[in-house]
């Protein structure tokens, strides 16, 4: 447990600090809009260049671990589009759907990487590395794909939603961290910062919508790639590193994605602030119960 919280304290404080600096010394929302868009297009992709360059990928189950997430991922995108209807009748609008969509699908890589390189050090690092390539292009593909259509306020064409998916900065990331791993071109890169900006609004009130996302991302994401990672055969380390990967808290990038294209900013990022705080309880029980299987 203490490894897990080791790693979601600096997450959380960067939320507390982004939430006091916003009210304080930086109150201009420009300078905000600055921030978010270098963490999202410079920072976090080179953090996802970094981690996959150094990663060692030959001694992993790439399929086991990879293919665990990757349908755990994908389970889950498909049980939020099926709840759409039900979420509709109990007031949730689009904007608001794309939020809990993000939430429930999204990682937040740091922690993914802090307590997986913990637990297991390099093989930790790998394991997680599998993780980032099997995850991250998909949900930002979904992201994507979901917010045009359910917040955007005029439809999109598919070719405009095809554009915005190519230019995704974190799937160009992937692509081009995976292909300086193979072929073993170096890379120097310093210590990466991942911004903050969100906001506290609504901690001690969250909505139903947020009480979902919170329940779908840290119960049930955890339950079904454990479930997924077994019947793959997977156990020990490769076990625990799927279980750590699905039980973190969504990614606050979700929260950049969500600004810019139309979605619920304030209700992902109060999803977030909770997600994070919750996870230092979750993710060490959905460890040790993996453990016991």
């Amino acid at each position: 447990m203490a490894v897990v919280i080791a790693a979601l304290l600096p997450v959380f404080f960067l939320i507390v600090l982004g939430f006091i600096l916003k009210r304080t010394l930086i109150r201009p929302e420009a300078q905000w809009h600055g921030l978010e868009r270098l963490t999202y297009y410079v920072l976090f992709p080179l953090l996802l260049i970094q981690t996959l360059v150094r990663a060692d990928l030959t001694k992993v189950p790439v399929a086991g671990v990879g293919g665990a997430l990757l349908l755990s991922a994908l389970a889950m995108s498909l049980l939020c589009l099926a709840l759409r209807p039900l979420l509709a009748r109990a007031a949730v609008d689009g904007p608001a759907f794309t939020s809990i969509f993000q939430a429930a699908t999204r990682w937040q890589t740091y922690v993914a990487l802090a307590v997986s390189g913990s637990l297991f050090g390099d093989l930790g690092l790998a394991l997680a590395s599998v993780a980032m390539v099997a995850i991250i292009p998909l949900v930002n593909v979904l992201s994507v794909a979901v917010l045009a259509h359910y917040a955007s306020p005029e439809k999109r064409s598919a070719g405009s939603i095809v554009v915005t998916v190519a230019s995704n900065p974190l799937i160009w990331a992937c692509v081009i961290g995976l292909a300086l791993n193979v072929t073993h071109i170096p890379l120097a890169i310093g210590l990466l910062v991942t911004g903050a900006g969100l906001h506290l609004e609504g901690l001690f009130r969250p909505s139903l919508a947020a009480g979902v996302a919170v329940f779908l991302k840290l119960v049930l994401m955890p339950v079904i790639a454990v479930a997924l990672a077994l019947r793959f055969g997977l156990a020990d380390s490769n076990l625990a590193v799927v279980t750590v990967c699905s039980a973190v808290p969504a990614a606050s990038s979700a929260y950049v994605l969500a600004r810019q294209m139309g979605g619920d900013a304030p209700l992902l990022a109060q999803i977030i602030t909770l997600q994070t705080i919750l996870a230092a309880v979750t993710m060490p029980i959905a460890i040790a119960l993996a453990a016991m299987c």
